[in-house]
């Protein structure tokens, strides 16, 4: 995971609306706020109505005293807000302090107007660690949010959402009757996720589809195996499912049993493959890359220094005729993966443009057990090409119909035959 912040501050001519401040002063009232958070932890309003609210006076004296100097800033807002809420709402004896300001946290990153910065409660940010480490109950999707939209980022392989139908780039309307159209991707992740052997029920969007479809799904238990290996007619194919803690071990197990096998060439296949980690997606350049070559580039926006991570010593298959599958559900690690080779001339790309997620996030622990994942940084090929919201084009354009899906045909993978075999 990884990282982006500005140093620049707003001038008296273009301010801008609120939310887009520097972030120096939303780093500021975080760290207020979490201070706050941390406070109300021992109970909700119900239990210590007294305590909370000397916690949300000394909180708003401090922000007061922070923001003497800003008179654009009106901090005694939050604290008229907290008071309204407390005072007016209908069913006050509901109000949970803890969630107000987690609530207020969640709303602060969301103001980024970035889809991939996000708040998690400790809740879900025990849920987000599990399923990097390989294990979690849902239905086996990566979601996110894309035009204002909340869409399918790749159903995993075997999954109950592939075996549902769900695509890349499904357009999720609703989550159990809740409509989604505000909703950020890890609470909407929160929904989707429930005990193993629940139902849960999504009405979705294909595009080029007439209307939404209603889709019933029952939660598994979703063990991703993150690296895939068989043969046929003679060449190796690798599916890598995610970039996860255990892909790196898995592969050097296959890249062995390949370079044994000596096939007549490789096919890679990242597709609906929704990323990972950088470091694991690194490691798996190596095996294409001599040590020390840059596999990508993090730029920021700020003064600091653009970052290489280089190759490392790996068994190679460089010497193997290569070919990386992509589509519209390969993004992140994926698309590091794929531009890296296909810079340095060592694979063909067949498939479609990448998903386009080259934004770099950092999961940020909290003292509380929650923790925010912040976009800090851009990621760029070897070639200075910009990933993000561009995606990697093949080298090979080649579309997967709904058609080809239903009747089991697989034109990308038969392209990818071809060149090897040619």
């Amino acid at each position: 995971m990884d990282q982006f912040s500005t140093s620049i501050q707003p001038t008296n001519k273009d301010r801008g609306p609120w939310w887009k401040k520097p972030m120096k002063f939303y780093t500021y009232i975080f760290l207020l706020v979490v201070i706050f958070i941390i406070g109300l932890s021992v109970g909700s309003s119900s239990d210590k109505p007294q305590d909370s609210q000397q916690v949300i006076q000394k909180t708003s004296q401090e922000l007061k005293s922070l923001f003497a100097n800003r008179s654009d800033i009106n901090v005694g807002l939050f604290e008229e807000v907290w008071n309204i809420l407390h005072d007016d709402y209908l069913d006050k004896a509901s109000i949970n302090d803890q969630d107000l300001f987690y609530g207020a946290v969640a709303g602060m990153v969301d103001a980024l107007g970035d889809s991939n910065s996000t708040f998690f409660d400790p809740e879900i940010t025990e849920e987000f660690t599990r399923e990097l480490d390989g294990t979690f109950f849902g239905i086996g999707a990566e979601i996110g949010r894309r035009d204002d939209v909340l869409v399918i980022i790749a159903p995993l392989a075997d999954s109950p959402a592939e075996q549902a139908g769900l695509k890349s780039g499904d357009i999720i309307l609703a989550i159990d009757g809740q409509d989604t159209s505000s909703i950020a991707s890890a609470a909407a992740a929160a929904l989707i996720r429930g005990e193993e052997g629940s139902e849960v029920v999504l009405n979705v969007y294909t595009k080029g589809s007439d209307a939404a479809r209603e889709i019933k799904i029952i939660r598994q238990k979703i063990d991703i195996p993150s690296v895939i290996y068989n043969m046929e007619d003679d060449i190796a194919i690798v599916k890598i499912t995610h970039f996860n803690d255990d892909t790196d071990e898995r592969f050097e197990k296959v890249a062995q049993q390949i370079l044994k096998d000596n096939p007549s060439g490789l096919i890679v296949d990242v597709r609906n493959n929704p990323g990972g980690f950088l470091n694991i997606a690194v490691e798996i350049a190596s095996y294409w890359l001599e040590p020390g070559q840059v596999v990508v580039r993090e730029t920021f926006s700020d003064k600091r220094k653009d970052q290489d991570y280089s190759s490392v010593k790996r068994s190679s298959l460089a010497h193997l005729k290569t070919i990386i599958l992509v589509n519209e559900g390969s993004a992140s690690a994926s698309e590091i993966v794929a531009g890296a080779l296909q810079d340095y001339k060592l694979a063909k790309v067949v498939g479609m443009v990448t998903f386009g997620k080259g934004s770099v996030q950092q999961l940020i622990d909290l003292e509380d057990k929650s923790s925010i994942k912040l976009t800090v940084a851009r990621w760029l090929t070897p070639n200075g090409r910009t990933i993000e919201g561009q995606g990697i084009s093949p080298d090979y354009e080649v579309d997967l119909t709904v058609e080809d899906y239903e009747n089991e045909r697989d034109p990308q993978l038969d392209k990818a035959k071809e060149l090897i075999l040619e």
